[in-house]
C-alpha cells in the first residue's frame, strides 16, 4: 500500500519541493532504493551517493538540500532531523500492513479466573496469566509468555513470544518486551556466613514506565525490599542485565551485553555503548555516555563522555604496555630518588 508524498508532510511536517500527489509505497536505503521508494540523507558523507540515488523522494536535511538536488530528479521533503523523520514515516508505512491480532483468549491459554483481561487484549496460545494479573486494553501476550501472580501489562503493550513476567511486577503503556525477556527474577543477594551462602527473600518489584524496549534475552531483577525501578522511555538492547534495585532514569539507551550490577542509580537521557558494565551500588548522572567495553567503577557526577579501556593493540604490545603499568609504583619511585639526587647534585 502506498500513500501521496502530500500525505506524508501533512502528517509530518516539512517542505516539500516537487508533486504532492506523488505515491510511495516504502522507505529503501539510498543503495536500493527504486522509483517506487522514498530515501533518506542523515550523513553529510553520503552527499554523492544521495544525489544518485533512484528513489522517488528523498527526505533530507537544509544543509543538504542544494547539494542532493544538483543530481537527485525525485522529490524531495526538507526537514531539520532526516532520520527521525525516516523513524516516523517507517512506522507508518508497517501500519498499513502490520499485522493485528484478533482480540481475545487462545483456548489453549491458562487463565486464572480472578485474573483481569480487558476484552480488547490478545492471549496466545498456551499462555499462562496467574491469580489476580491485570492485561489492560489493546495489549498484546504472544504464544508461550507467563504472567505471574498480581503482575499488571499496560494498554498497548507488547510481549513478544515466551516472555516471562513475574508476580507483581508492572509495565506500562505501549512496551514492546522482546522474547526470552525475563522480568522479575530474583535478585543477586546472599550473605554469607562462614564460606556458607545464605539466600536473602527478594521481596521487591520491578517497576516499568511507559514507552519501554526491552530486547531479546535481557533480564531484570527484582529488587530485595524495594523495587527495581525503569522509567519512561527507557530502550534496552539484548541481552542485557540489570541488578536488584537499580533504578534507569527516563529515556537512558543501551546498548547489547551491557550489564548494571545492584543498586546502581543511572540518570536520566544516558547512552551505554556495547558491553559496557555498571558496578553496584554507583550513581550516575543525567546525560552521561558511556563508551562501549567501558568499566564504570566510580560514581559519575557530571554529564559528559566517559570511555574507560585501553585502545585495540597487538597482543604482544598489550602485554607490553600491561607490564609497563604493573611497573608505575616502582618507576615512580626511581624518577623521585632520581630528581632528589639531581637537585642535590646542582645546588649551588
Amino acid at each position: 500500500m502506498g500513500t501521496r508524498l502530500g500525505a506524508l508532510v501533512e502528517r509530518f511536517g516539512g517542505q516539500l519541493v516537487g508533486d504532492a500527489n506523488l505515491e510511495v509505497n516504502g522507505i529503501a536505503p539510498l543503495a536500493a532504493a527504486g522509483a517506487g521508494d522514498i530515501s533518506f540523507l542523515s550523513n553529510s558523507k553520503m552527499r554523492a551517493q544521495a544525489a544518485a540515488c533512484g528513489a522517488a523522494a528523498m527526505i533530507v536535511a537544509p544543509a543538504d538540500d542544494a547539494a542532493v538536488a544538483a543530481g537527485f530528479t525525485g522529490a524531495r521533503i526538507v526537514t531539520p532531523n532526516p532520520y527521525v523523520y525516516f523513524a516516523r514515516a517507517a512506522q507508518y508505512f508497517e501500519s498499513l500492513t502490520a499485522h493485528v491480532p484478533a482480540p481475545g483468549i487462545h483456548p489453549s491459554a491458562v487463565v486464572a479466573a480472578d485474573a483481569v483481561i480487558d476484552p480488547s487484549a490478545h492471549i496466545g496460545p498456551h499462555v499462562t496469566v496467574e491469580e489476580g494479573a491485570v492485561v489492560h486494553a489493546g495489549a498484546v501476550i504472544d504464544a508461550g509468555c507467563f504472567i505471574g501472580r498480581g503482575a499488571v501489562i499496560g494498554e498497548g503493550t507488547h510481549l513478544f513470544a515466551n516472555v516471562t513476567f513475574h508476580a507483581r511486577c508492572q509495565i506500562g503503556k505501549r512496551g514492546i518486551l522482546h522474547s526470552g525477556a525475563v522480568i522479575g527474577s530474583d535478585g543477586f543477594g546472599f550473605a554469607n556466613e562462614g564460606g556458607v551462602y545464605i539466600k536473602i527473600p527478594q521481596t521487591g518489584r520491578v517497576m516499568i514506565g511507559d514507552d519501554v524496549d526491552i530486547g531479546a534475552n535481557t533480564s531484570i531483577d527484582r529488587g530485595a525490599l524495594a523495587d527495581t525501578v525503569i522509567e519512561d522511555g527507557v530502550k534496552l538492547d539484548n541481552q542485557i542485565q540489570i541488578g536488584h534495585n537499580c533504578r534507569i532514569g527516563a529515556h537512558t539507551a543501551m546498548a547489547g551485553c551491557v550489564g548494571v550490577a545492584g543498586s546502581a542509580i543511572i540518570g536520566k537521557y544516558c547512552t551505554f555503548g556495547g558491553a559496557a558494565m555498571v558496578l553496584g551500588h554507583l550513581t550516575i548522572a543525567d546525560r552521561v555516555h558511556i563508551s562501549s567495553g567501558s568499566m564504570v567503577s566510580r560514581s559519575i557526577l557530571e554529564p559528559g563522555q566517559y570511555t574507560g579501556f585501553y585502545p585495540l593493540a597487538k597482543n604482544a604490545d598489550w602485554e607490553k604496555t600491561a607490564a609497563i603499568v604493573r611497573n608505575l609504583d616502582t618507576m615512580r619511585d626511581k624518577i623521585r630518588a632520581l630528581e632528589k639526587t639531581i637537585k642535590t647534585l646542582t645546588k649551588p
